[in-house]
């Protein structure tokens, strides 16, 4: 089987892109692969003995089989929880795509199946040039959609999936995550997402008070799963 690589982005910040991206981790595993995931910018980090920690680098780490260094997985870590750009600029640090994508490349290739997350959104900036859709156009990998499941939804997914295909980037496919637990006509809303994506659902992942990769895996569509690991 060949590896794949998929760069995994989100419709908005905190709509689960990382509960997700470990989700898809362990369906990996279950069946077989080998898994990998990269986060080359975080923001948000904790100091530690060890360095600077981004608690989503960690739970990728957590679940991933390839036991890649910290270093490897997260190589931008960002103290302040704010925009990666900002947060560079109050360090006196300069974000380049290239570099980013310098940084994936040293290590993609070592799984079956590699995630490579995003930070926020499709449009979040690097610099005044860039933003994080230029790693993964540069990278020139697939990219799977995380849609949080919220009032606006709908208009976030579209525009996010227009973005996408408008970069020459093939969308392969996207996950419902369902982030509000009072959602109104929530069936309606992903029946509405289902319509008018042009790429295969890979899940429905209900809302979950205490949410682990384990119980996210369980809720992908197997049969989407499969043409998403074969193809």
């Amino acid at each position: 089987m060949a590896k794949k690589t998929f760069f995994i982005t989100g419709t908005d910040t905190n709509v689960g892109k990382t509960l997700i991206a470990a989700g898809l981790l362990v369906a990996a595993k279950n069946t077989g692969l080998s898994t990998a995931a990269l986060k080359p910018v975080a923001a948000g980090c904790e100091k530690t003995d060890a360095g600077l920690r981004n608690d989503d680098a960690l739970l990728l780490q957590s679940v991933m089989t390839i036991p890649l260094a910290y270093e490897q997985i997260n190589p931008i870590a960002l103290q302040a929880a704010i925009a990666p750009h900002i947060a560079a600029q109050q360090e006196k640090r300069i974000l380049s795509a290239d570099r980013l994508a310098g940084f994936c490349r040293g290590s993609l290739g070592q799984a079956d199946f590699t995630l490579i997350e995003g930070a926020g959104g499709w449009r979040v900036p690097l610099n005044p040039q860039e933003t994080l859709a230029d790693v993964a156009k540069l990278l020139r990998v697939p990219v799977i959609l995380v849609v949080g499941v919220r009032l606006g939804c709908i208009n976030h997914a579209l525009l996010t999936v227009e973005a996408i295909r408008n970069d020459g980037l093939l969308l392969a496919g996207w996950v419902a995550n369902c982030i509000d637990a009072d959602m109104p006509v929530l069936h309606e809303n992903i029946q509405s997402l289902a319509a008018r994506i042009p790429a295969p659902c890979l899940g429905v992942i209900p809302w979950l008070a205490d949410a682990k990769p384990e119980a996210v895996a369980a809720e992908f569509i197997p049969e989407s799963l499969s043409q998403l690991f074969s193809s």
